[in-house]
């Protein structure tokens, strides 16, 4: 091969490189969608773990929970047909606190350091 048909062949392949690359999409300047459906989203930290999570429960319930470093429940919270709740567990991973919500009553309990539960309903 001549090298002059070499040179013109290497023109040819940056030129239509060029232009498969300017017509190419550009996903950076696509804008985001505006509503994200899914049956479960995750939350991983860095070594994989998922760290919060949001998924519908076969009861039809949603619950949105999240976890500390070691993957244990600290925050849950959910909605259902009879209401809402929120719990919010200890380091031991015991109930903390638990605001309830529901269409028979509202209530809410605090453990206390002495393990004791106290029920707060109006």
């Amino acid at each position: 091969m001549s090298p002059r048909l070499v040179a013109g062949i290497t023109v040819l392949n940056l030129a239509l490189s060029a232009a498969l690359v300017m017509r190419a999409p550009r996903a950076a300047a696509a804008s985001p969608p505006e509503t994200l459906r899914a049956r479960a989203i995750e939350l991983l930290d860095e070594r994989g773990q998922v760290r919060a999570q949001i998924n519908v429960e076969p009861s039809g319930e949603t619950v949105l929970r999240l976890r500390d470093a070691k993957g244990e429940v600290r925050v849950k919270l959910g909605a259902g047909g009879e209401g809402s709740g929120l719990l919010l567990l200890d380091g031991a991973t015991e109930p903390g606190v638990q605001l309830l919500a529901r269409s028979g009553g509202s209530s809410v309990s605090v453990t206390g350091p002495d393990g004791r539960k106290r029920l707060l309903a109006p």
